[in-house]
């Protein structure tokens, strides 16, 4: 085969939706003895959705439709101690695909005051940094009057540089302390608590040192009991197999997208493979990741994960959003092996059997019948998706009926299943931010920073895009990426913290005018993690005095998600106007069910397996600076 066709050969794969290693692409094309070139071309690649906006069909309106939001949304980052900037790739103008992922963060109260400190991922450029110059994650201590302050320095965290990407919170050794991992172009790093405010880096001693010369690119990451021995696990999602050294140029495919010549992937490179941690119970771990039948999926080039029971079997399941590929739906087998069942149960595609680039990811139930649903954030040019759970963790696409399909403009990242306005309901936030910082000097009408999404849930299986409404925190726009949910100043709603590329994080207070009620469930494990992650909870009461009956939420207890991100630990229950709950139900899991009848409203309980209650606190909200 002569070098021309050769070149035909490999081009004319990069225009198809198959995806092949380069190694595998140009042994194909490839004479046996030849070597192959050292930086394989992947061919003219055009990057591009085109879903068409639509409004839900006809059907019978909310009363609540139209009427006042009651919440605002407003930046309060300046000032705050937050505002320093997260470095992530070059300014205006990326080489690789490497420099457009960006970061997450966590809302993590990790010295268990009862309020959340943040945590956040810092990033790395490649001409990289002089030496005490380079950028490192930083850690927020709340100073419980709005403000924070930078304790980075002397915890640990300070040490370790480079292209960070997400973060995941769970108490890995049972002792109290909610630990901290963090995950990295190249080698994750696990961070010990120590329990005084410093960390120790126990990647080595725990055995999640990464074997052989390859250079993973890692991505979302979840704590997760998958084998319910009281011992959190560890999944770490991949994305590409990427290597600077080899990695082609925007120029030499060329990779475009709407005219605009942009960094390379991940359509014509190789994805990489998800990677699974058996906690051994001994302080170390032991990676399962190919006879889990993790690297059995058909879905690649992962990002966000999140993880819960899907199909109300008791057993924690796996759901990745994959750039540019089906989704993967990782079904909890009960024997230690999981099985991809996304594209057959309706939770891998688009609503017109699309493969979507997929970015960020939420787990709730939105519509209050039992079932966990899903949404998804996907590239500009297309739909988000909603995943509605029809039961045995079966979906049904209903993107357009929800009324999330009315957009297709921006692109989203970091996303949130969220009670904003403490009715009992699940709303939706989602952080947009373009890819591609081209497009800000293009002739396209695009631009890198981007606001938000923001969706009222009408109770009714739809949802009302209210993102007008929400405030100048929604609107102002942002090069967004990861995005944490959590009540930083303890007032009783729920806040939002958003990583940005190359800018300050914004930090979106919310502002209620409503007076409705709440509740707050801290967990606190003994025979099963300490932690209390893919523990079930269960909240009824009677929201609404005209109400005949009590209604009934549910959620879980996640480690990770949205993108790259962490959220509040303890979890939120709007009530409205409800003036007790009748019980708390708490399915933890080792088996053990816990119930509590008649608590108070406006408290944050910590409650331990068992069924006892360690702490019944008011909340004094942060005092203003």
């Amino acid at each position: 085969m002569s070098d021309q066709d050769r070149r035909k050969f490999i081009s004319s794969l990069s225009r198809t939706a198959l995806v092949l290693p380069f190694a595998d692409i140009l042994a194909l094309a490839a004479p046996q003895q030849q070597e192959p070139p050292a930086k394989p071309k992947i061919g003219p690649i055009e990057r591009s959705y085109d879903a068409k906006p639509a409004p839900p069909p006809p059907g019978p309106k909310s009363p609540i439709e139209g009427t006042p939001l009651g919440v605002t949304f407003v930046d309060v980052v300046k000032g705050s101690g937050l505002d320093v900037e997260t470095t992530f790739g070059g300014v205006g103008k990326n080489k690789y695909l490497l420099e457009t992922t960006g970061c997450g963060l966590a809302f993590y109260d990790y010295d268990n005051d009862g309020w959340l400190d943040v945590f956040l991922v810092n990033g790395w450029r490649l001409e990289g940094f002089a030496k005490g110059k380079e950028p490192h994650c930083r850690l927020f201590k709340n100073n419980r009057d709005g403000t924070f302050t930078d304790v980075t320095k002397g915890s640990g965290l300070e040490l370790r540089t480079g292209w960070g990407q997400a973060c995941c919170v769970g108490d890995y050794d049972n002792d109290g302390y909610d630990d901290l991992f963090v995950t990295y172009y190249g080698q994750n790093v696990l961070y010990h608590n120590n329990g005084n405010g410093t960390f120790t880096d126990v990647t080595e001693r725990t055995g999640l040192l990464q074997p052989g010369p390859k250079t993973r690119w890692n991505t979302g990451c979840t704590w997760v009991d998958y084998d319910k021995d009281g011992h959190l696990d560890l999944f770490v999602a991949n994305y590409v197999d990427f290597d600077l050294k080899t990695a082609p140029l925007p120029e030499e495919g060329p990779c475009t997208y709407k005219g605009i010549v942009v960094a390379c992937g991940p359509p014509g490179l190789a994805g990489g493979k998800n990677i699974l941690y058996h906690n051994n119970g001994n302080g170390t771990f032991s990676d399962v990741s190919q006879k889990s039948g993790m690297w059995n999926a058909v879905g690649t080039y992962g990002l966000s994960v999140a993880a819960s029971d899907l199909d109300n079997d008791g057993w924690p399941d796996i759901y990745v959003a994959n750039d540019s590929a089906p989704a993967t739906l990782y079904l909890n087998q009960h024997d230690g092996t999981f099985k991809d069942v996304a594209i057959e149960n309706g939770a891998a595609l688009s609503a017109e059997a699309k493969p979507q680039a997929g970015m960020g990811v939420s787990i709730g139930d939105y519509n209050r019948d039992g079932n966990l649903d899903i949404v998804k954030t996907n590239f500009a040019g297309d739909t988000d998706s909603l995943y509605t759970n029809l039961g045995d963790g079966v979906f049904e696409d209903r993107t357009y009926p929800s009324g999330l399909g009315v957009n297709t403009r921006l692109l989203g990242w970091g996303v949130g299943f969220f009670d904003m306005d403490n009715d009992g309901w699940l709303d939706i936030l989602m952080s947009n931010g373009h890819v591609y910082p081209e497009v800000d000097k293009s002739k396209a009408d695009l631009k890198y920073a981007e606001h938000k999404y923001l969706y009222r849930n009408l109770r009714n299986g739809r949802f009302e895009e209210v993102t007008n409404q929400g405030g100048p925190g929604i609107m102002e726009n942002a090069p967004a990426r990861g995005c944490a949910f959590g009540d930083y100043d303890n007032d009783g709603d729920l806040d939002i913290a958003v990583n940005c590329v190359n800018a300050i994080p914004q930090l979106l207070r919310c502002d209620s005018t409503l007076n409705r009620n709440w509740i707050k469930i801290k967990l606190v494990g003994t025979k099963s993690n300490r932690t209390g992650i893919g523990s079930r909870v269960l909240v009824t009461a009677k929201t609404l005095p005209s109400a005949e009956k009590p209604l009934v939420q549910m959620d879980e207890l996640r480690s990770g998600g949205s993108y790259f991100s962490q959220n509040d630990m303890r979890m939120h229950f709007g009530l409205d106007q409800a003036t007790k709950v009748d019980m708390v139900e708490i399915r933890w899991l080792s088996g053990q069910i816990d119930q509590l009848k008649d608590l108070e409203v406006n408290r944050l309980y910590v409650i331990q397996e068992g069924g006892k209650i360690l702490k019944s606190d008011v909340l004094k909200p942060a005092t203003k600076s």
